[in-house]
């Protein structure tokens, strides 16, 4: 079993931590708010103050955390995981970040002997506690093939993209179409209940043919409820569209239905909602239409 090093426990990281557990790893595990790495430290796990103390006791370092700064100053900064690393070690970066920023990351750690993949995940914080996320792999074959034993434990797909930052292009690539189709169910939703046609039973009938989604398979019930707690923050589906919208820019390319999408989940955060479930973005397809889908149970 492996010495794993596990960094930002989130809604997505403590699941996927937990999985590494349960696959007999040893956990050492550091997170900005304390009361988590207590709890972790209370199954078993390892506490350590700083990313570099992770570093220092781990054969693998994971990270998961908000945003590029974020990822750049826990693997680069003052105490990050570069000064406790040592040749041989591999740094593995699950946060959802700019493909740049990887690449940049890479490089530093290359420097040492540290090789570094970035794997961005899919399939929320279900997949993370169930340990069936789609994993988008970037880096070395080497370090790929040492590091998949750890990817089982956490992820049923499980796929080397390419080189660094390869695994981010993936990553935003699959935020296209997650928030693209989550937008179009709520819309369908909402074009059902102005219409006065029950919006369940379009579902029903629509789920099985063509128009059949992720988003279609697994929000709709929450939504009748009017259940927004949070799988995947608004607010941080708004901060991946705007790392897919950064990156059409550095590659020339239009996506005018991602940048439209990206304005919804803006003006969701602007309402005040960004801290509900990315589902919740028919808030305001719904003040649009001036109707409301489901009620409170």
């Amino acid at each position: 079993m492996a010495r794993v090093g596990y960094i930002g426990l989130g809604l997505m990281g403590s699941g996927m931590a937990r999985n590494l557990m349960k696959a007999g790893h040893e956990l050492v595990v550091h997170n900005r708010s304390r009361a988590i790495v207590d709890e972790f430290a209370s199954e078993g796990a390892t506490p350590a103050a700083t990313p570099r103390e992770v570093a220092e006791q781990s054969d693998f370092v994971f990270t998961n955390l908000p945003d590029s700064p974020d990822v750049e100053l826990v693997a680069l900064g003052p105490d990050g995981v570069i000064e406790g690393a040592r040749e041989g070690m591999i740094f593995i970066d699950n946060s959802t970040i700019k493909p740049e920023t990887a690449r940049k990351i890479a490089e530093k750690f290359a420097e040492m002997g540290v090789m570094a993949l970035d794997a961005p995940v899919s399939g929320g914080d279900i997949g993370a506690r169930n340990g069936t996320l789609s994993i988008m792999v970037g880096g070395p074959q080497e370090a790929f093939d040492k590091t998949l034993p750890l990817f089982e434990a956490i992820g049923k797909t499980i796929t080397l993209v390419g080189e660094s930052g390869a695994g981010q292009i993936a990553k935003v690539a699959n935020q296209v179409v997650v928030a693209g189709t989550m937008v179009a169910m709520c819309e369908a939703l909402v074009i059902a209940q102005k219409a006065g046609v029950d919006p369940d039973a379009v579902v029903q009938a629509i789920s099985q043919g063509a128009a059949r989604c992720w988003a279609l398979d697994t929000k709709p019930q929450k939504l009748f409820k009017r259940d927004h707690a949070p799988g995947f923050k608004a607010y941080m589906q708004a901060k991946d569209l705007k790392i897919v919208i950064d990156t059409a820019r550095t590659y020339n390319t239009s996506m005018p239905l991602t940048a439209v999408v990206h304005q919804l989940y803006e003006a969701m955060i602007a309402m005040g909602n960004g801290e509900l479930d990315n589902s919740a973005v028919i808030t305001v397809l719904e003040a649009l239409a001036g109707t409301q889908v489901g009620s409170a149970e």
